[in-house]
């Protein structure tokens, strides 16, 4: 009886080791078998393509000239003709300051200068037969001097008190009133000349050598029309930019008349057209160190590293790494791992993936 029973025990034991192996084999099985499967990939077979190397940047429209409006002097505007939007030549009287005692300081000055100046000629007569010192007739003659002195002041002054256009151009808004109390920080109103329309964009400092004063680029105005306009380049910044290192250039817009200020795309030729391999932007995997892409080589990933170069919307340019027909992973790029089995679904062009892009980003 002890025997059958310590049997027993022995047997139960024996099965409650085995049995959890058992369950494990049986699970290892199907999860080894699922790791095993082939990725789902898209490839592209890499070929040379002409591309030009143009550069896409930002710009902003300028007014050849542009100018804000404030009084030299201080007081009560008595006079204000401020045209809104309208275009007026240089010398248009816009705006006068209260000017009445700089008008009689000014009077006053002329009869003091009339009275001096007849002093000075009598002394000049007596001086002349030894009637007086040569200090009385100095003295007469500095009074006539400083006088006239003081008069040049009092108009300068009274000159302050009158705003005029300095040159021809269109008047913005006007910012005052009539009657209102101004100061040399009140801003009556803008004025811009836009005869000729500048545009101001930035360059990475690499592409230094490629801009030249003289050069052209284009420049896209209005975005829905997808025009594009001839400038040419009249001034480069020689300081480049500490904090984004970037060149300021400068070009005269022909034929159009965005207004000042609007945003433009500007298109810069960074160099002549050329053979490249170009790969879809979404198969590149980038790393810490380098950028990489999957190839297809006897049905397995392999992950090789990559040098970039000209960028487009949907393509890059390799430069190195890649060779024209090697077979590149395009789709399923995240779940390949190296060495791992691909099954290929199809090969597209680099169009047909471009084109799905575009078709994914129309309906997101």
């Amino acid at each position: 009886m002890y025997f059958l029973q310590a049997r027993t025990i022995f047997g139960f034991t024996l099965f409650m080791y085995i049995f959890p192996l058992t369950s494990c084999n049986s699970k290892k099985g199907p999860l080894a078998a699922k790791q095993a499967a082939p990725v789902v990939v898209d490839v592209l077979v890499a070929s040379t393509q002409s591309i030009t190397n143009n550069l896409e940047v930002n710009g902003t429209v300028v007014a050849n000239e542009y100018v804000e409006l404030h009084p030299e002097a201080s007081g009560r505007l008595i006079y204000l003709d401020v045209p809104e939007g309208k275009r007026i030549p240089a010398g248009t009287l816009i705006a006068r300051v209260n000017d009445a005692d700089l008008k009689a300081q000014v009077e006053k000055s002329k009869v003091q200068l009339d009275l001096a100046q007849k002093t000075e000629e009598r002394y000049r007569q007596l001086l002349a037969i030894n009637g007086i010192n040569q200090s009385d007739y100095d003295a007469a003659l500095n009074t006539v001097n400083g006088l006239k002195a003081d008069m040049d002041y009092n108009q300068a002054l009274l000159d302050k008190t009158v705003l005029k256009a300095p040159f021809d151009g269109i008047v913005g808004l006007r910012k005052v009133s009539l009657g209102a109390y101004v100061s040399p920080t009140t801003l009556i109103a803008t004025m811009q000349q836009l005869n000729k329309i500048k545009v101001d964009f930035t360059l990475p400092e690499e592409y230094g050598s490629v801009i030249k004063v003289g050069s052209t680029v284009d420049v896209e105005t209005d975005a829905n029309l997808k025009t594009r306009r001839k400038a040419m380049v009249i001034a480069i910044e020689p300081q480049v930019d500490q904090s984004s290192r970037n060149l300021t250039v400068r070009a005269i817009l022909e034929n159009s008349n965005p207004n000042p200020g609007a945003f433009v795309k500007v298109y810069v030729s960074a160099g002549v057209d050329k053979k490249a391999v170009m790969i879809p932007t979404n198969s590149m995997i980038p790393d810490d160190k380098n950028n990489q892409v999957i190839v297809v080589k006897g049905g397995m990933a392999k992950f090789v590293n990559i040098t970039t170069g000209v960028r487009q919307s949907n393509n890059v340019e390799i430069t190195q790494g890649l060779n024209a027909g090697d077979t590149v992973v395009v789709t399923g790029v995240l779940f390949a791992r190296p060495k791992a089995p691909l099954h290929i679904r199809s090969v597209k062009t680099l169009e047909q993936f471009a084109a799905l892009n575009n078709n994914t980003s129309d309906t997101n």
